[in-house]
């Protein structure tokens, strides 16, 4: 008898954590870089491939990185919400055109509008991995000491916008 009470203890644990798993949010993966400095970086710009940006360019001034690609569906759906958000001026942007040739990247921009005061360009991925980026869109607020201070993952949403980033910003500026 006991020997068939082993499996059912195993299947009951085991279903324990899949029941638990499926309760959690995957945009609510911790990131272990919160309140840790940002990963270096030394990125061409989208735009004019002959210059270079440094992460120590933004120490100083609150930011925020925007991680996406123009073959990313929802990149397309967030990139209105980064339209208007950039013209409040709260924040700089910057943009990570993440494994992207630049041609569509840039085409993207002429197409649907630029929020960003620069757009850095990663074809292989080394600043997005450096970042821990799961998949685009991403977005990261980065404090004057250069530290992340917060990491959304997936598009955007006014009310992630509103509730979160705003107030963050704020507070890191004030």
């Amino acid at each position: 008898m006991m020997r068939f009470l082993w499996p059912l203890a195993l299947f009951l644990v085991l279903a324990g954590f899949l029941f638990f798993g499926l309760r959690l949010d995957p945009r609510e993966v911790p990131s272990p870089l919160i309140d840790k400095p940002a990963p270096a970086f030394s990125a061409t710009l989208l735009a004019d491939p002959g210059r270079r940006m440094t992460r120590d360019e933004m120490v100083g001034k609150v930011w925020m990185l925007n991680v996406w690609a123009s073959w990313c569906a929802p990149c397309r759906d967030e990139h209105p919400l980064l339209v208007d958000f950039a013209k409040k001026g709260l924040v700089p942007i910057y943009g990570l055109n993440y494994k992207d040739q630049r041609s569509a990247g840039i085409g993207f921009l002429r197409s649907f509008g630029n929020p960003f005061t620069e757009t850095l360009s990663d074809p292989d991925g080394r600043i997005g991995i450096d970042y821990g980026v799961y998949g685009v869109p991403e977005t990261y607020v980065i404090d004057r000491g250069g530290v992340i201070r917060y990491k959304h993952i997936g598009p955007l949403t006014p009310e992630v916008l509103a509730e979160k980033i705003e107030p963050l910003v704020r507070r890191l500026n004030g």
